[in-house]
């Protein structure tokens, strides 16, 4: 049997990603108190129920601190994944504001943003529990893409999951990173003019960052680093883990790091990369 658990602020997505699960085959069961979660499960798996998912938010009350210790009381021969979505406050309030719907946690005597500043201190403790997805520059289509790799990576034997993940600094620092490497100290292609329409993945681009000795030395060190360091986060049971690499404006150097480290390490763990400064890797998520 295997249960995805959903959870994160409301606005961030997470009725994508259930919806992304039921066209998948799962059970779906949205708005549970968390009170409720393990009766759930004991009774969808008596109707003999083999895919399960779940979401469970603020919308159920102040139960959902009881939460970490439902997820604890679920019988352990159950595969059991939790997703926790996230997002900027300035994004939320820009979605709530184009769909014109009610926050949850609102009401007269509130603001918009502080209700949001509300859900994010109440949901604090659920952040590091499993996977953590930040969406402030997620289209839908990039975010049902995820899922679909969350599930296939979840149907394997249980593996670390690494996700390498380019970025932008000029667009803020992602909200789902686990490490953090930046790389702005490098030569950057953008100033050639023949390279500054390019991105990472153009071999003249690619050329350009292998001929700088800087670059190939700290493209080493990372790599040591994780090298180091992977096995104890593979012992301490972790699920995924995000590598975030950044650069100025996440479109040549970053993007380059993320896929030489994705090549390296594709024989360690099950590998992702995702790409939040090109447009067309926000659509789609490559598995390597």
């Amino acid at each position: 049997m295997q249960v995805i658990i959903i959870s994160g602020l409301s606005g961030s997505g997470k009725s994508i990603a259930l919806n992304v699960l039921e066209d998948s085959g799962y059970y779906c069961v949205d708005n549970l108190p968390a009170s409720l979660l393990v009766v759930l499960i004991n009774h969808l798996q008596m109707q003999q129920h083999t895919h399960i998912a779940v979401a469970i938010d603020m919308r159920s009350g102040e139960n959902i601190t009881v939460l970490p210790w439902q997820l604890k009381m679920i019988d352990k021969s159950i595969q059991t994944r939790f997703i926790f979505l996230d997002a900027r406050t300035e994004t939320l309030m820009q979605r709530f504001s184009e769909t014109r719907r009610r926050h949850p946690m609102s009401d007269a005597n509130i603001t918009l943003e502080e209700a949001i500043r509300r859900e994010r201190e109440a949901l604090a403790s659920l952040i590091g529990i499993g996977h953590h997805i930040d969406t402030s520059a997620l289209r839908p289509n990039a975010l049902r893409a995820f899922i679909k790799d969350f599930i296939a990576e979840s149907r394997n034997l249980p593996q670390l999951t690494l996700l390498f993940q380019s970025f932008g600094y000029k667009h803020g620092l992602p909200l789902d990173a686990d490490l953090v490497f930046d790389i702005r100290c490098l030569p950057n292609p953008f100033y050639d003019p023949q390279l500054k329409e390019l991105t990472g993945h153009d071999p003249e681009v690619i050329r350009f960052m292998e001929s700088q000795p800087d670059a190939s030395k700290m493209l080493r060190d990372i790599s040591s680093f994780l090298n180091t360091w992977l096995p104890a986060y593979i012992r301490d049971n972790r699920a995924y883990l995000t590598v975030a690499i950044g650069c100025t404006g996440g479109q040549h150097r970053s993007v380059y790091f993320a896929e030489k480290l994705a090549l390296h390490f594709r024989d360690d763990a099950h590998v992702l990369v995702r790409h939040r400064g090109l447009t067309e890797y926000n659509q789609h998520y490559a598995r390597r």
